[in-house]
């Protein structure tokens, strides 16, 4: 449906400017402006569930530091892990 709004200046040139930041057309973001506006409090935005496997074990392997990116890589890909001792 097509309507006329009228919005401060300053308003308008934030919300292109939000708009343009954002890769979509200011039609899109006024849309969905509104739609968080209407939403009932408290609610969420949907969010497509993600089924991650999940694997039997006896969980971390001691010394192994789940920070340390480039030792977990070394591990997964089957090379010797540099592996920290326990504290």
């Amino acid at each position: 449906m097509r309507t006329t709004i009228r919005l401060d200046d300053a308003l308008l040139r934030r919300a292109k400017a939000l708009a343009a930041a954002g890769g979509r057309s200011l039609n899109d973001f006024i849309s969905d402006a509104v739609r968080a506006a209407l939403a009932p409090r408290g609610a969420k935005p949907s969010v497509a569930g993600v089924d991650l496997p999940t694997f039997r074990g006896r969980g971390l392997q001691a010394g192994v530091d789940l920070d340390d990116t480039a030792a977990l890589l070394d591990l997964m890909e089957g090379r010797r892990a540099r592996v920290k001792p326990e504290r």
